[in-house]
């Protein structure tokens, strides 16, 4: 399985979510949507404008966003 961590230094959810997926023991690849525009790019197109961090994609498919229902907004830039 293809494990994908969208997330943004400025959300603390984001930490959270990255905390519980090593403490379970799952490997992912992590993309820091404030520091990479591809990955950004990449999140709109599977969310849209109202795209939002933590995002959990597994295989091409968001599996989770955000932590208990809460996140932070990504800006298009």
């Amino acid at each position: 399985m293809n494990v994908e961590l969208y997330v943004s230094r400025a959300c603390g959810y984001c930490a959270q979510l990255r905390e519980r997926l090593e403490w379970d023991g799952v490997a992912f690849v992590e993309y820091d949507v404030d520091a990479d525009a591809n990955a950004r790019a990449r999140l709109t197109a599977l969310l849209g404008a109202s795209a939002m961090v933590p995002a959990l994609v597994e295989d091409g498919r968001v599996a989770e966003l955000g932590v208990g229902g809460r996140g932070c907004y990504v800006s298009s830039r």
